[in-house]
């Protein structure tokens, strides 16, 4: 069995079973069936007002957002599918912060189901630093289906890898 880089921390039942999809060429079709529709989100702006209404609905008490972005730089290879960045600067005698998401432009033709899930997480980033046990239960307290998204993003992230096809993508 080849590795499978995105699910190494996953048991090895679970490879293998996603290994015999992928061998056999089922990883599109399950995919494609489950999530028949990408996002069709397009703009910066519309994204924006996606992730702001999501951080309005469960974590208003957290500090603004001053950019969510799409970023063609942000390379899936490198195991980010989105950053959040804080930026401090001193301004007279206090010190601001601004916080900004990227996400990985792979992501402008995904299901919405992906795209909450890679939003949720960066979101989660602006109470938790690190991805320990708090982080992912907020994950899951935002977004109830976070740990299946994540094991599905990771299962297409492995099916382009192995064939360079993308789904959902607009020709």
């Amino acid at each position: 069995m080849r590795p499978l880089p995105y699910l190494q921390a996953y048991p090895e039942t679970t490879r293998e079973q996603v290994q015999t999809l992928l061998d056999q060429g089922g990883v599109a079709p399950w995919l494609t069936n489950k999530y028949p529709e990408g996002h069709g989100l397009r703009t910066d702006r519309a994204l924006y007002d996606y992730v702001q209404d999501a951080k309005n609905q469960h974590l208003r008490g957290a500090e603004p957002l001053s950019k969510v972005a799409f970023d063609s730089k942000l390379h899936v290879v490198q195991n980010a599918l989105g950053t959040h960045t804080t930026i401090s600067r001193v301004q007279g005698s206090k010190l601001k912060s601004k916080h900004e998401i990227r996400i990985a432009s792979l992501f402008k033709d995904a299901p919405p189901e992906f795209l909450r899930m890679i939003v949720v997480h960066e979101l989660a980033h602006l109470r938790q630093r690190a991805h320990d046990k708090a982080f992912y239960q907020l994950c899951a307290h935002m977004e109830p289906q976070y740990h299946q998204w994540e094991f599905e993003v990771r299962v297409y992230l492995t099916h382009l890898e192995a064939t360079g096809e993308r789904l959902w993508a607009k020709p």
